[in-house]
């Protein structure tokens, strides 16, 4: 079964699993210290770049980097888009919406007080620009997603990014009502729906960020709890 390796925040792993739900495919889910049995710290040096999450094959291969692994899994459920023009503009979309993990997912998982406050100002016009884009793209592609009337590793980037924003302020996307109709669209997809009625419920950002994690809150982060 393939495997897939984060901590606890809603994050870099949140796309993978969405693309997992909706494509069928069997995974585990594991924390960190769960699958290195070890703290971060001493993890972090021994794997590649670094960094999670990551995905193991079934063979134990190891896939790091989330665009890789959204990759990955597109391969292995046959959900690769054949035609080059069209993989081209998905992964411009895919692409664009990674570039909104920094400063968004941070502060959303850690920042509180004055830090939450200052940097979510400093963010929104980069944020609303952006959303600009994907809403245009949107608009100009006809299509009920970016690429057609299904959705790929693109479209759930940039539906985490999207969602996850509504913790930071819950007003920008009420700005793009297309954007809302695409939020609306991927959240009705029944294997999907699944996911987000039952996934860790993100709590208390901006004060003491917290994940519920089989009905007991823990603070986000890399430590076990």
């Amino acid at each position: 079964m393939l495997k897939l390796i984060y901590f606890k925040m809603r994050a870099l792993a949140e796309a993978p699993q969405l693309l997992l739900k909706y494509s069928g495919l069997e995974y585990e889910y594991l924390m960190s210290w769960e699958h290195f049995d070890d703290v971060w710290q001493n993890v972090k040096p021994k794997i590649p770049f670094q960094q999670l999450p990551m995905m193991v094959s079934e063979d134990g291969t190891e896939i790091c980097q989330s665009i890789a692994i959204l990759q990955f899994i597109e391969s292995k459920a046959g959900l690769s888009i054949n035609d080059p023009i069209k993989a081209a503009e998905a992964m411009a979309i895919l692409q664009s919406a990674q570039e909104l993990f920094a400063p968004l997912n941070p502060t959303v998982n850690f920042a509180t007080g004055d830090s939450f406050i200052e940097k979510r100002d400093m963010m929104k016009p980069m944020l609303m620009s952006r959303f600009e884009d994907f809403d245009r793209a949107l608009k100009s592609s006809g299509k009920k997603y970016f690429i057609d009337d299904k959705p790929h590793a693109c479209d759930f980037a940039v539906f985490h990014h999207l969602d996850l924003s509504k913790k930071l302020d819950e007003t920008l996307i009420v700005n793009f009502p297309r954007l809302e109709k695409f939020i609306y669209d991927i959240s009705e997809i029944d294997s999907v729906a699944e996911y987000l009625n039952n996934r860790p419920e993100l709590i208390d950002v901006s004060i003491e960020p917290k994940l519920i994690i089989n009905g007991i809150p823990h603070p986000t982060g890399v430590k076990q709890t």
